[in-house]
């Protein structure tokens, strides 16, 4: 029997930064860092910007530690939300691989957003991480409270080497 999940935002008083796509709804999580959200009737492959989940459904990988767990937290936090997706400019809108490049802000009821990418790398389901070398705009949070999970050995910080 596993403990529930945390699933209060780190922090509710940010929002987006960027160009934003609203409307959205998380149809599929496939791990802990892609989504697909159903935008104005299309099925849109997210890589969340900022973060890196260890791995679980790469080809010819191992599941890494902290995998599942990862993933079920994506799920449960993210599974038939409505969210609002931003884009940041610095990092280009796709990866190589095609996937829309987004922070996924989650909407609650009252209308308030939480950066679901934050509150990943909050809990310790995910570490803070750049890819290339120019900063995304949200790293300065997400490397603070990757540092404080670390200190805390919350999530993989506590359960993996």
């Amino acid at each position: 029997a596993s403990e529930p999940m945390n699933l209060t935002p780190a922090r509710t008083d940010l929002v987006p930064k960027g160009a934003v796509v609203t409307g959205g709804i998380v149809e599929r999580v496939v791990d802990g860092d892609t989504i697909h959200v159903r935008v104005s009737g299309d099925d849109v492959t997210v890589r969340l910007i900022g973060i890196d989940t260890p791995e679980t459904v790469k080809p010819d990988s191992p599941i890494e530690c902290f995998g599942p767990e990862s993933s079920d937290f994506a799920k449960e936090a993210l599974t038939g939300q409505s969210v609002t997706l931003e884009l940041d400019a610095s990092q280009g809108n796709e990866d190589r691989y095609g996937r829309l490049l987004a922070y996924v802000w989650r909407e609650a009821s009252d209308g308030s957003l939480s950066l679901f990418n934050l509150d990943a790398v909050a809990a310790g389901y995910a570490r803070e991480r750049q890819y290339g070398s120019t900063p995304y705009a949200w790293k300065a949070e997400l490397g603070q409270a990757g540092r404080e999970a670390q200190a805390a050995g919350f999530g993989l910080w506590g359960a993996c080497e």
